[in-house]
């Protein structure tokens, strides 16, 4: 027993150490056995139970309960005890342990006063809340209060668990915590509630439009701590309202640099696709520039004027073809290009994939050192670099940048293999005849290796730059007809498709190669390579008339044996050599083709009977025109292979995803947006500057107050001038951030030159001198303020005030320009109009009420009567069921789509209880079911409606349909023609509202009209049956106008086809703020109009 006690003592070094954690020197509970020497079983065993994490559980004594001790610790009164059982419990947590049955002990710390035991309590119960939903509820009101924790680590840390409980009755408590913290004081709990924000929308997604807000306020924010965050959350909740980032585009360039890593990766992937949206493609005229770049040669004039003549014209038609780049996009490259020193690999692949899709081809090379760097990292960061450097080799204008680096990507041994791949895929890619001299002396030192698969590579690569580099061709054919003397049957099988390939690609004899491989067929026992070797010969069957009888004569001992790549290229050795040699090898192409009549796979046997009808016709069919051509077919010369990289395909995909990666759309990927053909406006970025306070605004309040003047025409000239101030002043809140400077100097000259534009004379208000107001004008251009201010002020001079017969009291001229209390001048009152030249004119141009109500809703111009089916009764036994679009408005809610349900009962059994069950509904798509149908016999039919909101999106709407206790799955997919209403609306308002929706807001179809087509009423009239939309007159003959709202956001659907009849062409143009509704419209209705 003392050796098994000292044993046991040696086994637990942590006994002192749990000791020492004791107050006033006593011991630990979970330590008591280890001052008794352990003299006694249970002793033994309490000091193995000593460290819960130490895994062994195994020697528990009998009765003895799983951490125990722990929960002991957890309920003493002493705080030291309490945090050394969190300490260990966390422990635990961090190498994997379970310890989820100590959450009810652990809850109840979540009221202590320590904060080092609070911390540690948050931290556990962001682990674990989410599976003990039930006890984690009970402390939902300690973990309210706690958000109003001073501590901010005590707020965040209740934030998080709360967001934790994936409980749905819980989310208005979470939208109310989120919707707090988010205006929080400290940068950390704003960053905590835009992590949470993701998790209740994955929650409930009907609170997006609350969340949203949320979001936005976020975005402003100025804090680097908050805005990665922030972006993560817009990415996840709502990452096609693009709007919300125009006014924070170029903060949050300013801001990246000081933004934590993985805060910039993801800000850098939202402004990729900002990027791809609202600029123009910056390579768009490098193919007319590289068409000039190749022809130059052939046009260019031996006289050195024509020279001269020929590269100025060339220069001016690049800059013709090249669209002006933004100052907001060279700002995104200006921002990002230090991150590529970052060292977080992760931030430098994301803004070397930025450069790749959205800079000019001239400045991608700077990220080529930066991609070099990583490979010194992890051989995971490796494979995903190289793997992305191949795919940008892959194409010729991008592998010149890595040409000066391509040591780097030299093989070594100590690399795995997949390293060792794509690294010979780069060497590849980079291989031209400068280089290939000492690729190809690298590539004699790989296929020494002890790597079969390196091997393998290594020689597909040689065959690769034989096919591509001319000069090289017969060195490296020489040098794989060597390699089939290799004693590895591994290099010899890949020389042999590689040779293969290279005989299609290459004119000449190649007789001896072809008899060396014909040697081989004895020797060599991989099926491709034996496959390859009887291709050959059957291909080149008359260079080698005596050795390609005798090898089928081989494989036709071998046939019943051989895999069925290699007894397919038997039976074409058989067929060629029997059109060109039937004295010597029919009797054996007879013998094999009976073989394969009999054999086991049925592709062989169906490739025989289908080649030997060309060798033995049935009697009757000698003269069949397919075996008089026989020849012609089967001995044609064959297209040589196109050997290119396999990389090429992957620029479909955003480089460096896990798309990319695999070359498979991954679940979640979203494709990247191409650039615009027109340029999105500018100005959406530009910010007002925060507005600067007067310094002079106390001592003129005080001034105010000592005004004794009141007359009826002071009264008019305050309520004038105070309008002019007031239309100063908000003329220096929107003036531009470079006058923010200089805002109180503006101020100062402003007071000094408008106190003398008017005078007060015998409590009369007269106008200063027409010269002084001219100088005034001359002398405030430099001053925004000044300028807004005098016009306003001389507008209301020249005009009467609305208010003007009202007393009011009379002030001082100081007074009169500074007071900001007064309202503005009425609508009626005329208004500065800049776009005809700053004359003073009436403003007749609508408001926002008058365009509202200019639009009503309009009569349906089509009924449809197709219907779609649904559900169909073989599926269901008797229950069949049929869809169709009403086009009618709907009682319960009219964002909802109308659609009628035609229920058939095509059984011999009653159908009862029928009605809607489970509804599988995306986010935002809602559904109004149809009152149950009690039964249904045999024969009968009913007709119901329901209501479905598929929230503008072509979403299929999901649910199941329950027929006497049997349940259907079912998807009732929508058309985007009826997801539409018509309203009406004037040509004017149709102009004025299109001309707002250009850019990304605009798809244009072109149809080419079927001749019966060919006319405006068809086209009108097949438009109305496609959509559900009302005419706009139009005042041009040969274009039409439709318009139309969205069920659901009830979003504006433009429609303009402008129809030409040379060529019977017409051109639809569709604007509407959501990109899907006119890109699916337009689908829709090409395939309508296209159909006769």
């Amino acid at each position: 027993m003392s050796k098994l006690s000292g044993g046991m003592a040696q086994a637990s070094p942590n006994a002192s150490y749990h000791q020492s954690y004791g107050d006033g020197g006593a011991a630990s509970p979970a330590s008591t056995g280890s001052t008794t020497g352990f003299g006694s079983q249970s002793g033994v065993m309490e000091a193995v139970e000593m460290d819960p994490a130490s895994g062994a559980s195994i020697f528990h004594a009998d009765g003895f309960k799983k951490h125990e001790d722990l929960k002991q610790m957890l309920d003493s009164n002493k705080d030291s005890l309490k945090l050394e059982a969190m300490k260990r419990i966390i422990h635990m947590v961090a190498r994997g342990k379970d310890a989820s049955d100590l959450f009810p002990a652990v809850v109840k710390n979540v009221v202590s006063k320590n904060i080092e035991i609070k911390k540690l309590v948050y931290v556990y119960l962001t682990r674990y809340a989410e599976e003990q939903q039930d006890v984690a509820l009970l402390s939902i009101s300690t973990f309210q209060r706690a958000l109003k924790d001073p501590n901010q680590l005590i707020r965040a840390s209740a934030l998080r668990v709360l967001s934790s409980i994936r409980v749905t009755m819980i989310v208005p408590i979470m939208m109310l915590a989120i919707r707090d913290s988010a205006v929080d004081m400290s940068a950390f709990v704003r960053k905590t509630a835009a992590h949470a924000i993701p998790k209740l929308y994955s929650l409930d997604p009907d609170q997006k439009d609350e969340l949203v807000n949320i979001i936005e306020k976020l975005l402003g924010d100025r804090t680097t701590l908050v805005v990665g965050s922030a972006v993560m959350a817009f990415e996840e909740v709502c990452p096609e309202r693009i709007e919300l980032i125009h006014k924070n585009f170029r903060k949050l360039c300013n801001l990246l640099v000081d933004v934590e890593e993985w805060g910039q990766v993801v800000i850098i992937g939202m402004l990729t696709r900002y990027a791809r949206t609202q600029f123009l493609d910056p390579n768009a005229g490098d193919e007319l520039d590289e068409f000039e770049e190749s022809s130059r040669d052939f046009y260019a004039s031996s006289e050195e004027e024509d020279r001269k003549k020929t590269s100025s014209n060339q220069e001016g038609a690049k800059k013709r073809s090249r669209p002006k780049m933004d100052p907001d996009h060279r700002l995104l490259f200006r921002s990002t290009k230090p991150l590529l020193q970052s060292r977080n690999a992760s931030v430098v692949m994301a803004t070397a994939q930025l450069y790749h899709h959205t800079a000019p081809k001239a400045e991608v090379q700077v990220v080529a050192k930066a991609l070099i760097r990583l490979l010194r990292s992890h051989k995971e960061i490796q494979a995903v670099v190289l793997n992305c450097i191949a795919s940008m080799t892959s194409t010729k204008t991008r592998n010149n940048m890595f040409e000066p680096h391509l040591r780097n990507f030299f093989v070594r041994s100590s690399d795995p293999t997949h390293i060792k791949i794509l690294k010979l895929e780069i060497i590849t890619n980079l291989a031209n005849a400068g280089n290939i001299g000492i690729i190809l002396r690298e590539f004699q030192s790989y296929i020494t290796s002890q790597d079969k698969f390196c091997i393998a590579a290594t020689i597909q690569a040689i065959g690769r730059c034989a096919s591509t580099i001319d000069e090289v061709t017969d060195t490296c054919l020489n040098g794989l007809v060597h390699l089939l003397s290799n004693r590895d049957q591994a290099v010899v099988a890949e020389s042999v498709v590689v040779i293969k390939k290279l005989l299609q690609s290459q004119t000449g004899d190649h007789k001896e190669i072809i008899t060396h491989m014909a040697k081989l067929v004895d020797s060599i026992q991989v099926p491709a390579a034996r496959a390859a070797i009887v291709w050959v010969l059957g291909e080149y069957c008359e260079r080698v008339p005596k050795i390609a009888p005798d090898v089928l004569r081989k494989m036709a001992k071998s046939f019943v044996n051989e895999t069925p790549e290699v007894k397919t290229q038997t039976l074409n050795l058989a067929l060629k050599l029997c059109l060109t040699n039937p004295g010597q090898t029919k009797l054996i192409a007879q013998y094999v083709f009976n073989l394969a009549r009999y054999d086991q796979n049925y592709d062989i046997r169906d490739r025989a009977r289908f080649m030997r009808v060309f060798v033995f016709p049935p009697p009757g069919h000698e003269t069949n025109k397919l075996l008089l051509n026989a020849k012609n077919i089967f001995l044609a010369t064959k297209p040589p292979p196109v050997t290119e990289s396999k990389f090429k395909d992957r620029e479909v995909y955003q480089l460096g995803s896990l798309s990319h990666f695999l070359n498979i759309r991954a679940n979640g990927y979203q494709d990247l947006p191409s650039f615009p053909d027109v340029a999105p406006d500018s100005s959406l970025r530009n910010v007002e500057p925060i507005k600067v306070p007067n310094p002079w605004e106390k001592s003129l309040d005080k001034l105010k107050k000592k005004s004794t003047f009141y007359s009826e025409s002071d009264g008019e000239s305050g309520t004038s001038d105070s309008s002019s101030s007031s239309s100063g002043n908000n003329s220096s809140e929107s003036s531009s951030s470079e006058d923010e400077s200089d805002h109180g100097d503006a101020s100062t000259r402003t007071l000094k030159q408008a106190i003398p534009a008017t005078t007060i004379v015998n409590g009369e208000s007269k106008k200063a001198p027409k010269k002084d107001e001219e100088e005034m004008e001359s002398s405030s251009e430099s001053s925004d303020e000044s300028s807004s201010s005098e016009s306003s002020s001389s507008e209301d001079e020249t005009y009467p005030s609305a208010r003007g017969n009202r007393p009011a009291v009379a002030q001082s001229n100081l007074d009169l320009l500074l007071d900001l209390s007064e309202a503005p001048p009425a609508s009626g009152t005329p208004m500065l109009t800049p776009s005809i030249g700053g004359f003073l004119s009436p403003s007749n141009a609508p408001n926002a009420k008058t365009l509202s109500e200019s639009i009503s809703e309009a009569e349906v111009n089509f009924y449809p009567t197709k219907s779609h089916q649904l559900l169909s009764k073989m599926s269901t036994g008797g229950l069949q069921v049929s869809y169709r679009f009403t086009r009618s408005s709907l009682l319960y809610s009219s964002c909802m789509c109308n659609v009628e349900l035609t229920l058939s009962n095509l059984g011999d059994a009653e159908l009862i209880d029928v009605k809607i069950g489970a509804k599988q509904m995306a986010p935002g798509m809602s559904l109004k079911e149809f009152p149950g149908i009690a039964s249904m016999d045999p024969g009968q039919t009913a007709v119901v409606n329901v209501g479905i909101d598929f929230n503008d999106t072509t979403q299929g709407a999901k649910f199941s349909l329950v027929a006497s206790g049997r349940c259907f799955q079912v998807t009732l997919n929508p058309i985007m023609g009826e997801l539409v209403k018509p309203v009406s609306m004037p040509e004017g308002l149709f102009n004025l509202e299109q001309g707002k929706l250009k850019g990304m807001n605009e798809t244009e179809t072109k149809v080419t009209l079927p001749e019966a087509n060919a006319n405006l009423e068809t086209i009108k009239k097949k438009i109305f049956e496609g959509v559900n939309v009302a005419q706009v007159p139009s005042s041009e003959d040969d274009t039409l106008k439709f318009v139309a709202k969205t069920l659901s956001a009830q979003v504006l659907v433009l429609i303009r086809a402008k129809f030409n009849p040379e060529g019977n062409h017409l051109r639809l143009n569709f604007n509407c703020e959501k990109i899907v509704v006119g890109s699916m419209l337009g689908k829709e209705l090409k395939v309508a109009l296209e159909s006769t």
